[in-house]
């Protein structure tokens, strides 16, 4: 009995002592990768000139651009780079299965947020990285328009005005901007990709204003506590070309910006953990919920705007101060700390563009399908958030309508000003050159927006029985494929306690002959 004992004891012993090592090997294993992470993209950055040293920045600017003629009398050849950019032009060369070769991009494909740029420019260009956008669009065809300090201010004091077509606030100070620009800080992303759709983390859920300055609960990548990470570490650009396109306006599988960039393929010490990485994404475990701060829209209804008070346009909000209705915008949901949808996704999509003619109005029209299932063997499940809305299209045409929503003044047909649904599409359909019966009417549109941001510490990733369990497994939605767990499969609950049994017969034959065989050589000896 002692011998038990002491023999249980050790193997105790041996079972801790195995634990630690593995506890203090996977801390140094993190730490290791932080460090590596903190030293490669975590360096202070010294520019290697002094621009207010430059004359030609000394000079007082009356305007932006002559802040930008400035730049490109040094920078002498950085335009053409800029104007062949996705980030000047608004669209990009693609080529979609069903269409072919494509130019898709805010200047043609429809969206289930503001709808389209078309007609509604002076506003849009907020986000544009140039100046003087009209509805002719010819700040796209003069170099002079680019917007330089947009990216590169690193005062983070640069601010666009409202509807001024891509014009730099009145309280901008253009010459201290000028002699302080550098290497693109998460300020100069985020003051657009943070605040798209209309306001603070309205249309992605995993970029806003949080992300300036995040903690480690909120992103593990970008926490000001942690490796803080700049957007650039990963969106790499060469000649002013980034890596990462959005996927509601990219068609085809390439130039990603990936977690295997740094990660690789198998990050983790457990095969059987980096067995999942062939069909499952990095971002499906690792981002459990978005919109961890601040609420982002999930539903918008085009139908509901227009409603006045007392002739004036009016605004109801909920407890945490986002708008519940807009006159100029409808009925909208919002949510926040959300488990995100799941898809499966080969890296290609297609897409509604303006003109397209919808084949089934009495379905919810998908304005970005993305593309893949279980049998597409470059298909892994991705985390999405799925925005609804309802938006107006023509009946008898078939389309979706792109209605003028913006004018500087009343009584210009602009929706915003003038609350008139006919006469705004009406316009709005003129401008992008396409037929408009007269008639309105509205249908359910989605959209998928993938989850990249956001990302948790490795200890709040999703559990395995968060999936592989049969009530309310986060990705109950995907039936094509059979999951230990959550799936009942008669044939292989058959076949695996016959296997069972089968191997308990085995052991219990095998034990037997042995016993058998042993008392025979016995009775030879």
């Amino acid at each position: 009995m002692k011998k038990i004992l002491f023999s249980l004891f050790i193997l105790f012993v041996i079972i801790v002592i195995l634990v630690i090592t593995l506890l203090i090997r996977d801390k140094e294993t993190d730490i290791n990768v932080l460090d590596k992470l903190a030293e490669q993209y975590v360096e202070d950055v010294k520019p290697s000139v002094d621009h207010s040293k430059f004359d030609v920045l000394k000079t007082k600017f009356n305007n932006a651009n002559e802040v930008t003629k400035a730049c490109l009398s040094c920078h002498t050849e950085t335009h053409k780079e800029l104007m062949k950019s996705n980030h000047w032009n608004w669209e990009r060369e693609e080529y979609i299965k069903g269409r072919g070769i494509v130019y898709i991009g805010k200047r043609n494909a429809v969206n289930n947020f503001c709808i389209g740029v078309k007609g509604n420019e002076k506003s849009c260009a907020k986000c544009h990285i140039g100046f003087g956008m009209t509805h002719k669009m010819e700040a796209y065809t003069d170099s002079v328009n680019i917007d330089c300090m947009v990216c590169h201010d690193n005062t983070e004091s640069y601010i666009k005005g409202d509807e001024l077509g891509g014009e730099p606030d009145s309280s901008v100070d253009l010459n201290n901007i000028a002699v302080n620009v550098g290497k693109p800080k998460r300020s100069n992303c985020g003051v657009c990709h943070f605040f798209s759709g209309g306001g603070n983390n309205t249309k992605h859920g995993d970029l806003e204003m949080a992300m300036f300055e995040p903690t480690k609960e909120v992103d593990v990548h970008m926490a000001v506590d942690g490796v803080n990470l700049q957007c650039v570490a990963c969106h790499k650009t060469e000649k002013h070309n980034m890596l990462g396109k959005i996927y509601t306006l990219s068609s085809m599988n390439r130039n990603r910006s990936t977690c295997e960039q740094c990660h690789t393929e198998t990050p983790h010490e457990q095969n059987i953990i980096n067995e999942h990485t062939i069909k499952v994404a990095c971002q499906t475990c690792h981002i459990p919920v978005y919109a961890k701060v601040n609420s982002t829209k999930m539903y918008w209804d085009w139908s509901t705007a227009g409603k006045l008070r007392n002739g004036e346009p009016y605004r109801e909000d909920d407890e945490f101060g986002n708008y519940t209705y807009l006159s100029i915008k409808g009925s909208a949901k919002w949510e926040r700390n959300i488990k995100p949808d799941y898809i499966w996704f080969n890296g290609t999509a297609s897409h509604y563009l303006l003109g397209d003619k919808i084949e089934d109005t009495a379905k919810t029209l998908v304005l970005n399908p993305l593309n893949g299932s279980y049998g597409d063997k470059e298909s892994k499940i991705y985390p999405v958030k799925l925005h609804k809305a309802k938006q107006p299209f023509d009946p008898v045409t078939g389309i979706l309508i792109q209605p003028k929503l913006f004018a500087d003044n009343k009584g210009e047909g602009a929706f915003w000003k003038d609350f008139d649904w006919y006469r705004a599409s009406e316009i709005g359909m003129k401008d992008v050159n396409l037929p408009f019966s007269g008639k309105i009417s509205f249908i359910e549109t989605q959209m998928n927006w993938l989850i990249n941001h956001m990302v948790s510490e490795k200890e709040k990733s999703v559990q395995c029985i968060e999936c592989h369990t049969r009530n309310n497994s986060r990705i109950a939605n995907l039936k094509d494929f059979y999951i230990p767990g959550r799936d009942y499969s008669s044939f292989i609950e058959f076949s695996g306690k016959s296997l069972l049994v089968l191997t308990f017969a085995g052991v219990v034959v095998h034990g037997f002959l042995r016993i058998r065989n042993r008392k025979r050589i016995e009775i030879k000896k």
